[in-house]
């Protein structure tokens, strides 16, 4: 009696074991899929720069408002936040999409190409989603569509983030991923994990790129203003030439990375983008101005190279007898995949996309604001490949081209993708 007892427990747990690991595939249906494409090439079709984000909010607001979420606006100026609650109770999982475009005017034929104009730094300039935030937006709702309708099945709760400004505010202002977390966006609501994506046009359309650790580099920029002594060209021994030490300079930062950091933990990148000083050939003038970016792929890096760069500066131009004033603007942080929540992760990923098309990517020294999120939860960033099948990776338009073209049957990928991943990690914590 005890022993049939016990086989009847044990089939018991077993069998409740079984259930709450069984897999559940997610794949959008061909109405909402279509509902996707449609909401992309309106985003696509009437883009807005970093703050003014204003008509995309109201829009994203508009289809959201159907699926008995909590929705907020206003956050970051025009960031818009809702939850979804699951039927069961478990952890909260964020997701993240960024809303805005570029001062870029499009050469992309299609019907739903972005006619819109604006100024931007005292120019009439073209209006463009180039950089695939309108395939973010889309992809995001189709999500919240997806899940909404699982909501007797989620065993937790959803934050759903579109994000402004990712491109970075106007100057002058604040905004983007550290805005909404200064204002509060994990203070009543702290999401356990966060996932985002990006389409790419280094991966074939429905390819996913990932990559545990370090994936996108930190950005800061950088302005040096060397002071000298105006003298006629003629003479220079008459002043201080700091055209002289401004080359001086270049040159030796450039030893920061080649020779004064471990090139074997992480590699860095110092780059000048402009020097400016001097109207005429025959007139040493009394400064020069210099600017530039510093990408690394380690935070206790960056930190040491932004103090080497200043003492650099200052040092080389004071042996030429010049003074050099040092501004590092601080901008986004490494961007880091949390490795555990990645190892957890991946077989989600395959089973979306299939094994063969998930590929490990290599560091990628562009940036994303979506790294402070992940310095305050665990995160996970993907790339979503956005190049037609039969067009070569070389011969497609990179991302913040005018060119810049999304095959649209990625979208579903990219759906599929994070509502997976969203429902498998609640699933997991049960």
């Amino acid at each position: 009696m005890k022993r049939t007892l016990l086989c009847t427990a044990l089939f018991t747990a077993l069998t409740a074991t079984t259930n709450v690991n069984a897999q559940t595939d997610i794949k959008i249906d061909a109405k909402l899929n279509q509902q996707v494409i449609d909401w992309r090439r309106h985003f696509h079709q009437y883009p807005e720069l970093s703050n003014r984000e204003y008509k995309t909010s109201a829009y994203i607001v508009e289809q959201l408002s159907t699926l008995g979420l909590e929705v907020s606006s206003g956050h970051a100026h025009t960031g818009v936040v809702a939850i979804l609650k699951g039927a069961k109770p478990g952890p909260l999982v964020a997701l993240r999409a960024d809303m805005d475009a570029l001062p870029v005017t499009e050469q992309v034929d299609v019907p739903f190409a972005s006619k819109q104009v604006t100024d931007y730094n005292g120019q009439q300039v073209g209006v463009m989603h180039a950089c695939g935030h309108d395939t973010h937006m889309a992809i995001l709702l189709g999500v919240a569509h997806q899940l909404s309708a699982m909501r007797a099945e989620l065993t937790g709760d959803v934050m759903f983030v579109f994000q402004p400004a990712e491109e970075g505010a106007p100057e002058g202002e604040e905004g983007g991923a550290a805005l909404m977390l200064k204002e509060g966006l994990f203070k009543k609501h702290k999401p356990e994990a966060i996932f985002g994506l990006h389409v790419s046009n280094s991966l074939h359309s429905g390819k996913i790129g990932y990559r545990s650790g370090s994936l996108m580099a930190s950005a800061d920029s950088f302005e040096i203003t060397l002071h000298g002594k105006q003298t006629h060209g003629s003479r220079p021994w008459n002043g201080v030439d700091p055209i002289v030490a401004a080359a001086q300079v270049i040159m030796a930062t450039q030893t920061i990375a080649s020779r004064q950091v471990d090139v074997t933990k992480a590699p860095s990148v110092i780059s000048f983008g402009a020097v400016n000083g001097g109207v005429r050939s025959n007139i040493i003038p009394d400064e020069v101005k210099l600017i530039g970016t510093i990408r690394s792929f380690d935070q206790a890096m960056r930190a040491d190279i932004k103090e080497r760069l200043a003492f650099t500066a200052t040092t080389v131009a004071s042996a030429q007898g010049a003074q050099a004033d040092v501004t590092i603007h601080h901008g986004y942080p490494v961007t880091v995949n949390d490795p555990a929540l990645t190892a957890q992760m991946l077989p989600t990923l395959q089973r979306v996309a299939g094994r063969d098309n998930v590929i490990e990517v290599p560091l990628v020294t562009g940036a994303e604001d979506f790294s402070y999120y992940a310095l305050e939860t665990p995160g996970l960033f993907f790339f979503l490949g956005a190049t037609p099948p039969n067009t070569a990776i070389a011969d497609s338009a990179s991302n913040h081209s005018p060119r810049f073209y999304v095959d649209e049957s990625t979208l579903a990928v990219g759906v599929n993708a994070l509502a997976q991943l969203t429902f498998d990690y609640l699933q997991q914590k049960q």
